[in-house]
This record gives structure tokens, sequence and C-alpha cells, in this order.
């Protein structure tokens, strides 16, 4: 069958192209925002894309056009596969049909965490010889794919509360039927598609509504969103997961989490030393720990596994040193993942300056929904540059102007890196967080400090 993709470079759907390429599918695919770590992805899987809409791409007719749920009425293909009565199908829609149907579905769903958290799932039972399948919203350093069909009876997935298509409203993780489901935190974000945390909560519970009695359902504890949302009616076995007061706790064992134990019960159940670091990241292996104990794995097995974790790309990924000057690339684009990541560097690095760098990129950022949190997020940063992108509609500087002392301002990408390599100096720590290409800032800036060299 010949597939063809619109909106091929977004996480899910560049996963969805693997697998339909690994079910023996002729693919192709287009987008209008081409960048790594996707596009090369793609590239390295010999999968030819288009850049543009132009509906040339569409002739002679794909078998089938599979739709990304960025496209909408007035995009020339999406009029052009309409007028001419094209197949079409959305991404979620495809995935149960062709990958779903018949296996043990791991969803790991909430605002923050789940690609982590589904990677280390993911890696966990591959370790432990369960071939799981996958499709995650991100590449996992250790397979190097962001999906695979896998042999076993197992898939996990990226249950992403966005919406599903342009005809088809309902969020992403309602097609997945899962048997166990993790829920890292819920917070209000895509503003773009959620009036409010009601319209979140709402489909949080019509996922909920979709897993089995004999299912499991590992939560949050103490979460106030996780918790309104089982409220509203829970039919499965609910297990939670915490620093405390709940069945499956932390301890740490080192200040920066790179080595903590994990209890079962108030029991030990094993111990994790890793390369990773942060509390968060201790809270998503703990999820992954709750739901590997659904397919039989112990929380012992699962610390072996991810003893020889490595991270996802763009989730605080060490790029390089030069001069002692560290740059990392963070996805971090609400101010719960900016606080959590500084959080995390400054346990590791301790009294060493930290220079965050931020592009207020995604929708919800640009709407302004939380720009009266975002000053506050980056208090253990001690340095603080900010671009603020043409299309901005609301006052950067104003919205920042408590932390005005260690924050600058930018218009120009250029003239930010110019900024941050005079000020740099041995022993900084620079983390770039932005959940786009963001320009290119992070190659630009390593080559301008090489330079400086």
């Amino acid at each position: 069958m010949r597939i063809h993709i619109l909106g091929i470079c977004g996480t899910f759907m560049g996963g969805l192209a693997l697998l339909a390429r690994e079910l023996g599918h002729e693919v192709s695919g287009s987008d209008t925002n081409v960048y790594p770590p996707m596009s090369t992805q793609l590239e390295e899987q010999g999968i030819h894309l288009t850049e543009g809409y132009d509906p040339i791409q569409l002739e002679p007719a794909p078998d089938l056009v599979v739709v990304g749920n960025a496209l909408g009425r007035g995009n020339d293909c999406i009029e052009y596969c309409l007028d001419a009565g094209l197949r079409m199908i959305s991404g979620p829609q495809w995935l149960y049909e062709h990958m779903l149907v018949g296996k043990h579905v791991l969803a790991v769903a909430g605002t923050h965490g789940k690609t982590t958290t589904a990677a280390m799932l993911a890696w966990s039972l591959e370790v432990e010889g369960l071939g799981p399948g996958f499709l995650i919203g991100g590449i996992p350093a250790n397979v190097g794919v962001s999906a695979r069909l896998g042999a076993g009876k197992y898939f996990v997935v990226e249950a992403d509360e966005y919406d599903t298509a342009f005809f088809d409203k309902r969020s992403k993780f309602v097609h997945y039927h899962p048997r166990t489901l993790v829920i890292t935190n819920i917070e209000f974000d895509h503003a773009d598609i959620f009036a409010d945390l009601d319209a979140i909560r709402r489909q949080f519970h019509h996922l909920i509504r979709m897993i089995p009695r004999h299912g499991l359902i590992v939560a949050r504890a103490g979460d106030r969103e996780v918790l309104a949302v089982l409220a509203q009616g829970c039919w499965s076995t609910v297990e939670y997961f915490g620093e405390t007061d709940a069945r499956w706790c932390v301890k740490p064992l080192q200040d920066d989490y790179s080595e903590f134990e994990i209890t079962v019960d108030g029991e030990p159940g094993g111990v994790m030393r890793w390369d990773l670091f942060g509390k968060h990241n201790a809270m998503n292996a703990l999820a992954t720990a709750a739901a590997a104990g659904h397919v039989g794995l112990t929380s012992g097995e699962v610390c072996e596994a991810l003893a020889n974790f490595k991270n996802v790309k763009r989730r605080l990924e060490h790029l390089v040193t030069i001069n002692n000057i560290s740059v990392y690339d963070d996805f971090a684009h609400h101010p719960t993942e900016i606080e959590a990541s500084l959080e995390a560097l400054r346990s590791r690095v301790g009294k060493q300056r930290i220079i965050a760098v931020m592009e207020p990129r995604s929708n919800t950022m640009r709407q302004g929904v939380h720009k009266a949190r975002l000053a506050a997020a980056f208090e253990l940063a001690d340095q603080v540059l900010l671009f603020r992108p043409d299309d901005l509609s609301w006052d950067l500087e104003h919205a920042t102007r408590s932390i005005a002392r260690k924050r600058e301002v930018f218009a120009d990408t250029q003239q930010l890196i110019d900024a941050l390599v005079a000020m740099a100096q041995s022993g900084d720590q620079i983390v770039i967080m932005s959940n786009g290409s963001f320009a290119n800032i992070h190659q630009r800036l390593i080559e301008q400090l090489q330079a400086s060299c």
C-alpha cells in the first residue's frame, strides 16, 4: 500500500511513518517545518520528504492519506483530498487499527514527563526480553528510533492529550484502548485546543472509561487534577506513586537523585544507580516500575534495566563542553518543566553558574497563559536570556520584570548568541530551552564558542 503522511515531521507522525514502513508499506510524507531530530530520523530510514503542501505530491493518488492534527481546512492538500475523495484517516486511528488491536497497550499520559517515562518503560520491557513495540514522541538514545513494531504482545505508546485531526477533535489517547495507563500529572496546557482545565479533565475521563476492569492505572499521588479526574469515575485498579504516602515511593540516596531507592508498600524494592539525575527523572522511573509491575517485572529488574538507560534527545541533553563551558538542549516549554530542569541541573552542578536561554514557542506560551508564572520558574538560574518572537502577543519584559536584574530580552537570535558568548566563562552551564528548532541556536552557539577559544 502507498501511504502519504501529511505533517510527517511531527514526533507522533514521524514515528507512525516508521511503523508503516516496517509493516511493508511504501511511505512518503510532507511538512512545512522540517528540523532534526525527526527529519534526520526519517531521512536515515529512507522515507521521502516533501517540503510544503503542494497537491502535486498527491498525484498519482496514494492508497491512503494519513492526516496530522496540525493540518486543517484551507490547507491545499486537505482541500485536494476532500475534492478528489481520497481515503483519509487520522494518525491515532491508523495506529489503533494496524498496531494496537490485540496488544497489551501500555500508555503513558500526562502534561509532563510522558516522553521520558514511555521511553523508560519500553527500554525496561526490552531489556527483560519482552520485545515490546513502541511509539514515543522523541528519540530514545538506547534504540535510536522513535517507533518500532516489536516482536511480542506488548506495545508502549506515549499518549498525548492533543486533538486527533481536523475531523476528530477527541484527544489522541482516546483511540489507544490501553490496559496499563500511567498518568504522570495534569496541568493546563494546549490553550489552542482546550478552553480550560475542565476540558482537559473531560478528555482524561474519556480515556479512563476505556481501561478494562482488570487493567491498571498508575497515578501520581497528591496531584489535585489527577484525583479530580479519577473522582469522575474509575472502573479499574489504581496504584499511586510519589515521594511519600503512596504504594510506590522513592527515597533519594544522593541529592541529585543519581542514586535512589524504590520502595513498594514500604518495603525495599530496588536501588537505582544511573547516569540521569533530577527528582523529576526519579519520579518517571518510579512510574515506570509501577507500570512494568503490571506485566510481571520487579522493581529490581526495572532498576537493573534503567541503569543503562540513555535519555530521550532534547531532555536536558548535554551537547558539548568547550573551555569548561557546558551546553545543554532541553525541551522545556512550560514553567513546571523549566523549574524541574533547573532544579535537576542545580542539584548536579552545585554553585556553578547556570545560564538559562528560553524561547516562548508553544501555543500556550505564545498566548500568555503562563506568563504570570514564568519569572518564578527561573529562580534557580543565575542569568536568564529570553528570546522575544515578533508575533508574541504579550509583554515579555513586563511579565519578567521581577527578575530584571538577571534577565535580558532579545528580539534577534544572533544578538542573543553574541551576548551569551560574551558573558560565558569557565564553569558555566548553559541550558537552551525550546520545543522547536529555535533557529538552530544550539549549533550556532557552539560554533561561536569554538571560534572564541
